[in-house]
């Protein structure tokens, strides 16, 4: 596996306060981190970029920013490696390449075909029989 460096200015960290429970640490600390990852400003392969901007991800706004929300952990530390973490596994998904399909069934078009192909070998081979001349 190839790795990737990603350009700092490219990512853009701010850390927020976490939502759900956990009382007066949730209230009152931002430990949740949100990253923002711009694609088009990355040093990764134009092909790279143009496959996760393609990508259908919800994460994914309409400036082409990668938006994601780690807020896992207690500590700000925890949640930051969280985060990229999961951008480095994003990026390391869309470089895979996609696997083509390998047909197991013939298509109902080949089916098709084929019985045309029988059909026309039939009618051939029934026209070789005897030839028969009627006296009437």
């Amino acid at each position: 596996m190839s790795y990737i460096s990603l350009a700092s200015d490219a990512i853009e960290w701010s850390a927020i306060r976490s939502s759900g429970p956990g009382g007066q640490n949730v209230n009152k600390v931002a430990t949740a981190i949100e990253l923002r990852f711009d694609i088009a400003r990355s040093t990764l392969p134009q092909a790279l970029k143009d496959k996760l901007l393609a990508s259908q991800d919800r994460r994914l706004n309409s400036k082409g920013c990668l938006v994601i929300k780690a807020q896992r952990f207690r500590s700000q530390e925890r949640n930051r490696e969280d985060a990229l973490e999961r951008l480095n596994s994003l990026i390391a998904q869309a470089a895979t390449p996609t696997k083509q399909r390998v047909a197991t069934r013939p298509g109902r078009t080949q089916k098709e075909k084929r019985m045309q192909e029988k059909k026309k070998n039939a009618g051939k081979k029934a026209n070789r029989g005897p030839v028969r001349s009627d006296p009437d």
